[in-house]
């Protein structure tokens, strides 16, 4: 494989990167995804294991990590932002509208 081909195929791959992360935002936004659904693709968009993503990247235990991804366990604020970082995310309050409001401005 040539330099030129390495470099294409790392483009490539910094792309798809650039539109799961997108889409997971989107997904985020619309709250089409649960917090488990969302940690999930994170970590499946990096493309490591549980236990790796939560010890190497979020310094927690593989165990709280799995809890969140199946939507079970009550995590604290303080892993809250440790899953949120490494995307850019923060965890705050998010207005949610009602259905009359969407209807209004779709």
């Amino acid at each position: 494989m040539t330099s030129r081909a390495k470099s294409t195929d790392g483009k490539e791959k910094n792309q798809t990167i650039r539109e799961k992360k997108e889409l997971l935002f989107k997904k985020l936004a619309s709250g089409e995804i649960s917090l488990g659904g969302a940690t999930k693709s994170m970590r499946n968009i990096v493309g490591l294991t549980q236990k790796e993503y939560a010890e190497k990247i979020l310094k927690i235990y593989p165990r709280v990590l799995m809890d969140i991804e199946n939507d079970r366990g009550n995590p604290t604020l303080e892993t809250l932002q440790k899953i949120a970082k490494p995307f850019g995310l923060k965890v705050g309050f998010v207005r949610v509208q009602k259905e009359e409001e969407v209807q209004k401005n779709p």
